[in-house]
C-alpha cells in the first residue's frame, strides 16, 4: 500500500520542480546537449599539432618525412618567424620542432650517424606524449621506405627535449586548469546565488525602493566577489606551489592581471544568470550548465585542436581557454609576451561583452 504522505511529497515536489518551463529544459534538454556536445568534443587522439621542421633545401629524406608528416592525420604545418626553434615553442608558434641534422638526414643516414633532434612543448602532458610517439613512428617508415633493401632500418640517434616540464609530471599539467576550473565555479556561483536570494528573501524589492543608482546596486552586490575571487585564486595559487611543487617563472604582475579579468568575467556571467533564474535552485543547474561545457572547451583535458571545426569556433568564445592559456603560459612557460597579451586581450573582449550584457539585463531587472 503506498503511503499517501509520500505520495503527496513526490506529487508536490514533482509539480514545483516541472512546472517551470526553464526547470524542465534544465532537466530534460540539457543532458542530450551535453551528452552530444562531449561526445563529439572529447577525443583522446591527438590532432592539429603544429609542427615545424627544421632542414637544408636539399635533404630528400627530410623533405619526404615532413610531407608524410603534413598529410597524416596528426599534424598541421606552423606559421614561424625567425630562425630560432626554440623561440618558435617559447612563443606558441609550434607545439613541436624537428630538427635535422646540419649535413642534412639522407646524408646523416648514409654515413650512419644521422641525429635527430625533436623540442617538444610539455606543458600539455597529453600531447607531448602523443608527439613523440607519432614522430618516431613517421621517421621509422620513411627510413624504412627508402631503404627497403635492408633488414632493419638504419640506425639514428633521436634526442627529445622536452621543454617546460621535462620530467613530465602531470600535475604541472592539471593543476592550473583546476585552479580555473574552482576559481570559476566559485565566483559563478556565489554571485548568481546571492542576488536570486535576495529576491527570493524579498529584500531585493527593498534594495530597489532605496535612493541608490543602479550601477551602485549592481557594483555593491558583485565588488564582495570580485574580491574573495582574487583572494581564492591565490589560496589555490599558494596550496599547488607548496603541495605539488607548482612552478612559478613568470612575473607577478602577469598573474594578477590575468586573475583580475577572468574574475570579472566569471562574476559578470554569474550576474546574468542571477538576472534569468528565479530560484536559487535554477541559479544553481544554469551554473553547472555553463560550467561543464566551458570546462571541456577550454582544452583543460582535451586539446581544442581535437574538436570539430563547429566547436573550436565556439571554444574561442570561451573565457575558460583563454584563463587556461594565460596560467599554463605565466606558470610554465614564465609569461611570453605575445601569448600573453593576445589571449588577455580576447579575454578583455570577453569581459567587457559580459559586463554590458550584465549590467543592462540586471539594469532590466530592477526596473
Amino acid at each position: 500500500m503506498i503511503n499517501r504522505t509520500i505520495a503527496g511529497f513526490f506529487r508536490k515536489e514533482i509539480s514545483q520542480t516541472l512546472r517551470d518551463p526553464r526547470m524542465r529544459a534544465l532537466v530534460f534538454i540539457a543532458p542530450i546537449l551535453q551528452l552530444l556536445l562531449f561526445g563529439y568534443a572529447i577525443s583522446t587522439e591527438i590532432r592539429n599539432i603544429k609542427l615545424a621542421v627544421q632542414y637544408t633545401p636539399g635533404d630528400v629524406l627530410a623533405r619526404r618525412w615532413e610531407e608524410r608528416a603534413m598529410h597524416s592525420r596528426w599534424f598541421v604545418s606552423a606559421r614561424t618567424s625567425g630562425n630560432d626553434p626554440f623561440a618558435w615553442v617559447h612563443s606558441g608558434q609550434a607545439d613541436a620542432v624537428l630538427v635535422m641534422p646540419a649535413g642534412g638526414l639522407t646524408r646523416g643516414v648514409g654515413r650512419g650517424g644521422a641525429k635527430v633532434q625533436l623540442l617538444i612543448d610539455a606543458t600539455n602532458v597529453v600531447k607531448a606524449q602523443a608527439v613523440e610517439r607519432y614522430v618516431q613512428m613517421l621517421l621509422k617508415e620513411v627510413l624504412s621506405e627508402a631503404f627497403p633493401s635492408a633488414q632493419a632500418p638504419p640506425v639514428f640517434a633521436f634526442d627529445i627535449r622536452m621543454l617546460y616540464n621535462p620530467a613530465m609530471v602531470t600535475s604541472y599539467f592539471l593543476v592550473p586548469g583546476v585552479m580555473m576550473m574552482l576559481l570559476c565555479l566559485v565566483t559563478i556561483l556565489l554571485t548568481s546565488m546571492s542576488i536570486v536570494r535576495e529576491r527570493e528573501s524579498g529584500t531585493f524589492e527593498t534594495l530597489i525602493s532605496a535612493p541608490l543608482k543602479n550601477w551602485e546596486i549592481l557594483v555593491g552586490k558583485t565588488l564582495p566577489f570580485m574580491v574573495l575571487g582574487l583572494v581564492i585564486v591565490h589560496l589555490i595559487l599558494v596550496a599547488a606551489i607548496l603541495i605539488f611543487g607548482l612552478p612559478f617563472r613568470g612575473p607577478y604582475w602577469k598573474f594578477l592581471l590575468a586573475g583580475f579579468m577572468f574574475v570579472l568575467t566569471t562574476v559578470s556571467i554569474g550576474t546574468l544568470i542571477s538576472t534569468i533564474a528565479k530560484r536559487q535552485q535554477q541559479a544553481m543547474m544554469a551554473t553547472f550548465l555553463f560550467l561543464f561545457p566551458a570546462i571541456m572547451l577550454s582544452g583543460m583535458m582535451f586539446p581544442v585542436e581535437n574538436m570539430p571545426k563547429a566547436l573550436i569556433g565556439v571554444a574561442y568564445l570561451n573565457p575558460l581557454k583563454y584563463m587556461l592559456t594565460l596560467l599554463r603560459n605565466i606558470l610554465l612557460k614564465g609569461g611570453d609576451d605575445w601569448v600573453f597579451w593576445t589571449n588577455l586581450s580576447a579575454l578583455f573582449i570577453i569581459a567587457v561583452v559580459a559586463v554590458g550584457v550584465s549590467f543592462n539585463r540586471f539594469r532590466q531587472s530592477l526596473n
